[in-house]
Order: structure tokens, then sequence, then C-alpha cells
């Protein structure tokens, strides 16, 4: 009977200063299960995409991050010779410059890296 006088004072407008829908609380069970004993429900969890990101990545950031990849990949294991990899492949510096170690630490640094 209390659900349903709640359920009527929700649709009426009725403000509470609780949350009538509260589960009752469990006492925690360790679970040896694989995937049981997780705070989200495999498949009922909202996923927010770029949740940390404040906008879109530019032109700039994206062909960024595709060189790197391609530096990386290829080996360079310094900030000196992944600069030579974006010059190599015509990316410019913010500022239109070639890369060096010092304005790819300073953009990395920006972007959080």
């Amino acid at each position: 009977m209390d659900g349903l006088l709640r359920l009527m004072a929700e649709m009426q407008g009725a403000e509470f200063t609780y949350n009538p829908r509260l589960r009752n609380w469990e006492r925690p069970r360790p679970n040896n299960v694989a995937g049981k004993g997780h705070i989200e429900k495999p498949g009922q969890a909202r996923n927010i995409i770029w949740q940390t990101r404040a906008a879109a990545p530019t032109e700039l950031e994206n062909a960024l991050g595709d060189a790197l990849e391609k530096a990386l990949g290829a080996g360079a294991d310094s900030l000196a010779a992944i600069a030579r990899v974006l010059n190599a492949e015509n990316l410019l510096a913010p500022g239109g410059s070639e890369w060096n170690e010092t304005s790819l630490a300073a953009e990395l640094h920006r972007l959080g890296a």
C-alpha cells in the first residue's frame, strides 16, 4: 500500500526528501565467479564516449596521432627520432615550423601526454 501511495504522490508532482525507489542495501558478499561482483553490470552501464575530452580533436591533432603511431611503430624511441619522422611526413608543428624536441615536448604536454 505504501508503494501505491508514493506512486500516486509522484504522479501529482509531490517532492520527496528521499528516493522512494531506492533498493534496500545488501551486505557485500565475496564472489569468486568471473564477471560477478562488479559495480557496473555488463551491458547495463552507460558508455559515454569521449567523457574526458573538452572538444573533438583538430585536424592537426588527428594527423599528429597518426604520425606518432607510425613513428613509434617504426621504432622511434626519443623525441628527436619522433620529430624526424614528423618532419619526414611533412607534418608541421603549431605555428608552421618543423618539429624539434622542444616543440614536440611542448605539444605533447599541452595535449596531456
